[in-house]
């Protein structure tokens, strides 16, 4: 008998939380999206082992596009792909106009060879990825 109960209260907790747990339609959705690069800022030169904070010039597409950080990926030892990434709420109401904002990240110098970072800028009318490269040197 006791088991029983104990084993019907364990059950009405559970269906309980479940159902509290539920996610409503009400709530905006949100996707991540790249985010095309203007321009960016890098020094002429890079010294090992130096700490350099890099600026960077995005666009966000519309009011409903907000920043969230950098996606930098090595694709080599020296060569990097930089992205802003955002993410887009999912609302057809959202047709304002892009914006050019400015944000940063930090970068180590930890080798010797010339740097080549690769920003993107979006794709091209054959949907090919296309990239603002720039090369710093590291000093000896």
């Amino acid at each position: 008998m006791i088991m029983k109960r104990l084993v019907s209260l364990f059950l009405a907790l559970f269906i309980f939380v479940l159902s509290s747990c539920s996610v409503t339609d009400d709530e905006p959705d949100f996707y991540f999206i790249p985010l095309q690069v203007v321009s960016a800022e890098l020094p002429q030169s890079f010294t090992l082992h130096e700490k350099y904070k890099i600026n960077v010039t995005y666009l966000l597409p519309n009011g409903c596009a907000s920043f969230e950080g950098f996606d930098v990926t090595p694709i080599a030892q020296t060569t990097r792909n930089v992205v802003p990434i955002g993410s887009q709420f999912d609302d057809p109401e959202c047709v304002d106009g892009g914006a050019e904002l400015e944000g940063s990240f930090n970068f180590i110098c930890l080798y010797t060879d010339t740097y080549l970072f690769r920003f993107w800028t979006g794709e091209n009318e054959n949907g090919e990825q296309e990239y603002l490269e720039i090369e710093v040197p590291v000093n000896q």
